[in-house]
């Protein structure tokens, strides 16, 4: 197994689809039923439409607005004239592909990208109709395009990427590394039980699909998980629906050590900053060698950079000098590559020095801002805890026999539905918040391309015949 497919890369072949002229058409039907070849783009998309684009445009409509469906046999422009218009927007995707094939005396090619375990059951579809799919080398600057498995069990969480951008062919899948940042920081922003619980329902039923919650189902793994981190944060804090006293105080009670959670909070960034720096910087070097892996600010300079800053701090703090002379000389080293490599970025000469010497200032003070960024872990748990606590005081004021105790009950209820759909929401927010502006910015250099396969469905052309 390769480094790509133990990532969970499917690998890519390029291809080039031979075949002669006269069996083009066959072939692309055969190739679009296949639904596994990712075709380059013609050079220009101005093409000139055939008989079939005449036909659409004659009708009054546009491909977009029709489902496509392709024979099996061509249609001349008679029948073509009576078909239905799924058949004729389908010819109309023959044409544009045939179009866009390259032309070589008798035959005619077309490239494009199908996944490496694909290529075998493509040519026994294309052969019997004269044309040859030929594996060809990746040519020189040119990436393949981004198919991740979709049995990983990571998969359910890809949405939280793919809503950021697509992963390069080369680089690390952060896929499983976002969700377990997304679930830590949710539930240190969210840690109560109870709602960790509801989460955890709202979740399950996602994953159903069923009824106005199953609209959700896209990211039924992302709520699940959050649902869980707050439940453990939960039990952390103590806290049920609020500190109602049902259980106690794993490790600390939010309202009554804020400073303690604030340093837990610049804690987990810190770790969480350090390792999309890592994974930053085997990016670096996929895509652009060890030179740029070093040099880069989201590379090997920055992790330097990075880690001297917090051995100052840490050796600050414990008094260890000895700590903190190694972490000043690391910045030293960090900020010497980093300003290296701005310096011959920006041309060199004067202005590349005045531009190189500002950004790697900037560097240095976006570091600290970055983890500074992550005291909203704490500061969002405790507002939490507060509206919680709120909550439950004036359910306990209101409480007394009788008819009273309704409106308490209502309190309770009311208050907390409140507060879990308000604090859901601005605590998801943050969470995403900081995984994109924080971790993502270091993770990803440059926006792969995703695997799109043309795909057209082949019909029954009496079958559709009979429905129009």
């Amino acid at each position: 197994m390769s480094s790509r497919e133990r990532q969970g890369r499917v690998p890519m072949q390029r291809v080039a689809l031979v075949a002669p002229r006269g069996a083009l058409r066959a072939m692309l039907v055969e190739v679009a039923d296949a639904g596994v070849v990712d075709l380059d783009e013609p050079p220009t998309t101005e093409i000139a439409p055939g008989i079939a684009g005449e036909e659409l445009a004659r009708r009054g409509i546009r491909c977009e607005q029709v489902v496509p469906l392709v024979a099996h046999d061509e249609l001349d422009p008679d029948a073509l004239a009576g078909a239905a218009a799924q058949l004729v927007a389908g010819d109309v995707e023959l044409e544009r592909k045939a179009a866009a094939a390259i032309p070589h005396g008798r035959v005619a090619a077309l490239l494009g990208w199908v996944p490496a375990a694909a290529l075998n059951d493509l040519r026994t579809r294309i052969e019997p109709r004269g044309a040859a799919a030929v594996a060809l080398p990746v040519p020189v600057g040119v990436e393949p395009p981004t198919l991740l498995a979709p049995e990983r069990r990571s998969a359910p969480f890809r949405v939280l990427v793919d809503t950021y951008g697509t992963v390069r062919y080369e680089d690390v899948d952060p896929t499983p590394f976002a969700a377990v940042a997304f679930g830590v920081m949710f539930g240190m922003m969210f840690g109560d039980v109870g709602r960790g619980l509801l989460l955890l329902a709202l979740g399950l039923w996602a994953r159903t699909g069923r009824g106005l919650i199953g609209r959700l189902r896209p990211g039924w793994a992302l709520i699940v998980t959050a649902g869980g981190a707050a439940l453990v944060f939960g039990f952390a804090y103590g806290e049920f629906f609020g500190p109602t006293g049902v259980l106690p105080s794993l490790w600390l009670v939010p309202l009554d050590e804020p400073v303690r959670l604030l340093i837990a909070a610049i804690l987990v960034g810190a770790v969480l900053l350090g390792a999309s720096n890592v994974i930053g910087a085997v990016n670096r070097w996929h895509e652009g060698g060890w030179r740029y892996a070093v040099y880069e600010p989201s590379g090997i300079g920055g992790m330097c950079t990075y880690a001297g800053l917090g051995m100052i701090v840490l050796g600050v703090y414990e008094h260890i000098d000895p700590m903190t002379l190694a972490g000043a000389l690391l910045v030293v080293v960090g900020v010497t590559l980093v300003f290296a490599g701005r310096f011959v970025a920006a041309g060199g000469h004067g202005a590349g020095f005045a531009q190189a010497s500002v950004e790697s200032v900037d560097g240095v003070i976006r570091v600290g801002a970055n983890v500074v960024s992550f005291a909203r872990l704490a500061a969002f748990g405790l507002t939490a805890a507060a509206i919680g606590s709120v909550v439950w005081d004036g359910t306990t004021a209101l409480w007394r026999p009788g008819l009273v105790a309704l409106g308490a009950v209502l309190l309770f209820v009311v208050g907390n539905l409140v507060a879990f759909a308000l604090e859901g929401l601005v605590v998801g927010v943050q969470a995403l918040r900081l995984e994109y502006y924080e971790l993502f910015s270091r993770i990803f250099g440059e926006e792969g391309r995703p695997f799109r396969p043309w795909h057209v469905a082949v019909a029954n052309v009496d079958k559709v015949r009979e429905a129009s």
